[in-house]
């Protein structure tokens, strides 16, 4: 569903110790991504897709706090990031981040809005065969 928020990033000076503190304060599954130096939170159950069940809700992510990533973003599913980014930067927006691969899942970008404010972008890869979007209308990979 383009438009729609659909994941959340929390960044951590102290992973562990954040890690820990969400796991501990909510009862949130936080798992390690090795190669992508990144864990994901799991808030909600999920499907056998590893999608969440519950309607309306989104899993996360955190990574170690550095650069313009610096406060929690949200992500908003978009289409065309490249496109969105245009309208964004027309808007008096700019790019933090350009669009870049997320493993096989699709890709992602960050902006800043008018207010200063750091957002994240997802586009969805095509699923095989060209059949519409992978996990559209979900949280990403969580």
């Amino acid at each position: 569903m383009a438009g729609g928020v659909v994941h959340f990033e929390i960044p951590a000076d102290d992973e562990g110790r954040a890690r820990e503190f969400y796991s501990s304060a909510f009862g949130w599954e936080v798992s390690q991504v090795p190669e992508m130096s990144y864990a994901m939170i799991k808030t909600t159950p999920t499907d056998a897709n590893g999608m969440p069940s519950v309607p309306g809700s989104i899993n996360g992510g955190m990574f170690r706090r550095e650069g313009d990533l610096t406060s929690p973003v949200v992500t908003v599913d978009v289409d065309d990031i490249d496109a969105a980014l245009e309208k964004i930067n027309a808007l008096g927006g700019s790019t933090v981040l350009p669009r870049e691969p997320i493993g096989t899942m699709g890709w992602a970008a960050y902006f800043r809005d008018t207010e200063g404010n750091v957002v994240g972008l997802w586009q969805n890869a095509p699923r095989e065969g060209g059949a519409g979007a992978a996990n559209a209308g979900n949280d990403i990979g969580a």
